[in-house]
């Protein structure tokens, strides 16, 4: 009961809330994009099931200087970036688990690597140059696409088929995903769901489903490992937190409305036009 009443409309309303009283309070320009760019970006990640750092990364990097707000370092926007990631992937995982599409085995195997690979990579980024950090990142995103680009080639399996994987291989992909989006202050969903779908041969909405509850798990590992390093900016973070969460549950909402062939799609489409724009920024120096 109180995991519905999380995932309701309650936390949406506070969430809208305490953004009003942020805005009101600090009338600070940096404040209102960070609050904006939170809801955008948890939006599509709550809608296609990852975590919103595959999204909030890029954004966070390019759009606050068009906005006239101050620019972000990498590191500053990876750690904020992971705490929104958090936020958003617990909202998430929360809608989603109301449409009975977690699946306990995936988030046990699967999660439980990519978690404490997650805690390792979070601290770890410390010793990672910024230059480092953009480039791991863009090649995640890269490969995300690949293997989103490649998949519909197959035949995607159909919901309420019998979950059949391996579990050896599911350990070995979320240590690999969770250390790599670790250092960069992403969830992994991005990188989990087309895994899960294309490698793991999971249904498309228990991929989306179980990939919101690992992101949520994992995000938090993450943000500890940042937080203990002295890499979190708190009160930024708080901005993007009161955009994020009620972005996540209106994405989630609205996915459960749309076709799993189209989630996809739509997936690949979003993961490209970011390796795209980060590739073109670190070829052009």
């Amino acid at each position: 009961m109180a995991l519905d009443l999380a995932s309701g409309p309650a936390p949406t309303l506070t969430a809208a809330w305490l953004a009003a009283m942020l805005l009101a309070g600090s009338q600070s320009v940096q404040f209102a994009v960070l609050i904006g760019l939170g809801l955008t970006g948890a939006l599509i990640a709550g809608l296609v099931g990852i975590g919103g750092g595959i999204v909030m990364i890029p954004l966070l990097l390019y759009v606050p200087p068009l906005l006239g707000a101050p620019p972000l370092a990498i590191h500053v926007v990876s750690g904020i970036t992971m705490v929104q990631v958090m936020a958003a992937g617990i909202t998430g995982m929360l809608a989603h688990r109301r449409g009975g599409h977690l699946e306990p085995a995936l988030v046990m195997t699967l999660g439980l690597a990519t978690i404490l690979a997650s805690l390792a990579g979070g601290a770890a980024s410390r010793f990672v140059s910024a230059e480092a950090l953009t480039g791991i990142f863009a090649s995640l995103a890269v490969v995300a696409v690949v293997l989103l680009l490649g998949g519909p080639r197959q035949r995607l399996v159909e919901e309420g088929a019998e979950l059949q994987f391996s579990r050896a291989a599911a350990v070995a992909l979320g240590a690999a995903t969770g250390f790599l989006v670790g250092m960069v202050g992403a969830g992994g969903g991005f990188l989990l769901v087309p895994i899960m779908i294309y490698v793991l041969h999971v249904p498309v909405r228990v991929a989306v489903g179980t990939a919101m509850a690992i992101v949520a798990l994992s995000a938090t590992a993450s943000t500890i490992g940042k937080a203990v390093t002295g890499q979190v900016d708190w009160v930024l973070a708080l901005a993007l937190v009161c955009g994020a969460l009620p972005g996540a549950y209106l994405g989630a909402v609205v996915s459960r409305r749309v076709s799993a062939a189209a989630l996809a799609r739509l997936l690949a489409g979003v993961i490209g036009l970011i390796a795209m724009k980060m590739w073109w920024n670190i070829l052009r120096g």
